[in-house]
C-alpha cells in the first residue's frame, strides 16, 4: 500500500489504539509502535499472582460516553458493571464518611460555617458548565475564596501538597473544577455515588480493540522503540524504529509531550520552548493484596502529614468479586529520592499508613505487594494551559503529537483518550 495510505502511531495506550481503530475502519492501515511489551500505557495490566490487574487504577463515570460508545462498537458493552461506592476521609486520626450532603452534615471536627461554605462551593461546581473564567486563576485562590483558608487546610491542602509539590500554587482552577464536576455527574442522586468498571478489567477492552485493529489490516508492534521521526524539507518521511527506517508520510505521536522534541529535531526554537515548558509529576503506585478490607470506602482522602499520601483507593470496594486490593499512589517529582528509591521503603510507609487508619490490620494481613512507576503520570495544568500547548497538528507536515495534556480541563481518563483519539483520526482522514 502507498505510504500515504499507511499511518504510523507511536504509543499504544488508549489514545493510540483509538486512533488506529478509527483509521482502520476507514480503510487506512495503522501501524502501532509501542516501546513496552504490552499495549495499554497507564491502563496496561499485569499478573498480580493470579489476578490480571491494572498497574494504575481506573474507574468510569456515568458521563464517559465516548468510552461506552466504543465498547458498544466492539461488542463488549455488557461487560460494564456499576457499583454504589462511598468516599471516606482520614481527618484528625479519625476515618469518616465523605462526599455526600449527609456526610458533610455529620462530619466531626469542623464548624457549621465551614460546612455551609463547603456545600455552596460543591453545589456551584456541580452546576457550572462554562469553565473558561476558571482557566484564568489558580486553584488554591479559587478554593480559598469560596470555603476559606481554614477549610482549605482541612480538605484540600494535602491533595495540593502531596500531588503537586512545588507546583501546587500554579494549578488551574479549571482543572480542579473538572474533577469535582465529573464526579458530581456520576451520582444516582445527590446522596448516592455510582461508578463503573469493566468486568474482567481493562485487558478486556485492550484485547477487543487490538483484535479489531489487526483484523482490519493494522499492526501492533511491541517492544518497538521509535527513536526518530525522519523529516525532509519540513515534511514527514518516516520513522526509525529499533534502528530501521520505515517509510510513512503521516506519523502520530501519543507519547508524553516532553519527549516529542527528542523524536523531531527539526522543530523551530519557539515550538521547542512550548514542548519544554510542559511539566509532569511522576507516580510510584503501591498495590496491595490483603486478607481483609481496610475500609468500606472506594476512595479515602488523607490529611496526615506523617505519610505524605493524598489518599488511597480500595479497588475491591468497586469491583465485585475481587480479593481485597488497595492502591496507594505516591505522586512526586521524579527528582524526589523516593521515586528512584527502594520499593520496600514505599511499601513500608504505605503499610504503616493503612495500619494506622485500620488498627486491626496486622503485618500478616498483607499478602502481596507491587510498585509501579511512571515518570509522566500527571501533566501540570497551569492557568491558561491550552494556550501554552503546541498545536497537535504540528508545523511538520504529516506529523501530529498529543498526549493527555490536550484533554484539559478534564483529567486523564480512558474516555477522554478515546474521544480525543477519534478527533485526531477524523482530522487526519480529511488530509489523506
Amino acid at each position: 500500500m502507498k505510504s500515504s495510505k499507511r499511518v504510523a502511531i507511536i504509543g499504544a495506550g488508549p489514545m493510540g489504539l483509538s486512533i488506529a481503530y478509527e483509521l482502520t475502519k476507514k480503510g487506512i492501515i495503522a501501524d502501532l509502535y509501542e516501546s513496552d511489551d504490552r499495549v495499554g500505557g497507564m491502563t496496561a495490566t499485569f499478573d498480580f499472582n493470579g489476578i490480571e490487574i491494572e498497574r494504575y487504577y481506573h474507574f468510569h463515570c456515568l458521563t464517559d460516553y465516548d468510552y461506552f460508545n466504543l465498547l458498544k462498537e466492539l461488542g463488549i458493552s455488557d461487560s460494564v458493571k456499576w457499583s454504589y461506592t462511598k468516599m471516606g476521609f482520614w481527618f484528625k486520626n479519625k476515618l469518616q464518611d465523605w462526599g455526600s450532603p449527609q456526610a458533610l452534615i455529620s462530619f466531626k471536627g469542623i464548624g457549621p460555617v465551614i460546612k455551609i461554605r463547603y456545600a455552596i462551593h460543591a453545589f456551584y461546581s456541580s452546576k457550572l458548565k462554562n469553565w473558561h473564567a476558571l482557566d484564568l486563576i489558580d486553584g488554591k485562590t479559587w478554593i480559598k475564596k469560596w470555603i476559606g483558608r481554614k477549610a482549605y487546610n482541612f480538605f484540600w491542602k494535602s491533595l495540593f501538597d502531596y500531588k503537586f509539590y512545588n507546583y501546587s500554587s500554579e494549578i488551574s482552577a479549571a482543572w480542579i473544577w473538572s474533577r469535582i464536576h465529573r464526579l458530581s455527574k456520576s451520582r444516582k442522586n445527590i446522596f448516592t455515588e455510582k461508578l463503573g468498571y469493566l468486568e474482567g478489567g481493562s485487558s478486556v477492552f485492550l484485547k477487543a480493540i487490538s483484535d479489531k485493529i489487526i483484523e482490519s489490516g493494522g499492526t501492533i508492534n511491541l517492544s518497538s522503540n521509535v527513536s526518530k521521526v525522519v523529516v525532509n524539507d519540513r515534511k514527514t518521511r518516516g520513522i526509525e524504529v529499533n534502528g530501521k527506517f520505515i517509510d510513512y508520510e503521516n506519523v502520530i505521536s501519543t507519547i508524553p509531550i516532553p519527549l516529542v522534541p527528542f523524536l523531531v529535531k527539526e522543530f523551530n526554537n519557539d515550538t521547542k520552548r512550548l514542548y519544554q515548558q510542559i511539566d509532569n509529576i511522576g507516580v510510584a503506585c503501591v498495590i496491595f493484596k490483603l486478607k481483609k478490607k481496610v475500609s468500606k470506602y472506594f476512595w479515602v482522602n488523607i490529611n496526615d502529614e506523617e505519610y505524605m499520601i493524598p489518599g488511597f483507593v480500595e479497588y475491591s470496594n468497586l469491583v465485585q468479586g475481587y480479593p481485597n486490593i488497595v492502591y496507594v499512589p505516591y505522586y512526586m517529582p521524579t527528582s524526589d529520592s523516593r521515586f528512584s528509591g527502594a520499593d520496600k521503603d514505599l511499601i513500608k510507609n504505605a503499610k504503616d499508613c493503612l495500619m494506622k487508619i485500620n488498627f486491626t490490620l496486622l503485618e500478616s494481613d498483607f499478602l502481596e505487594s507491587k510498585v509501579s512507576r511512571y515518570k509522566f503520570a500527571q501533566p501540570i495544568a497551569r492557568k491558561e494551559f491550552l494556550k501554552s500547548l503546541p498545536p497537535y497538528r504540528t508545523e511538520i507536515k504529516g506529523f501530529w503529537a498529543a498526549d493527555t495534556s490536550y484533554y484539559y480541563p478534564e483529567d486523564r481518563g480512558i474516555s477522554e483518550s478515546v474521544g480525543f483519539g477519534k478527533k485526531i483520526a477524523r482530522e487526519l482522514l480529511d488530509t489523506i
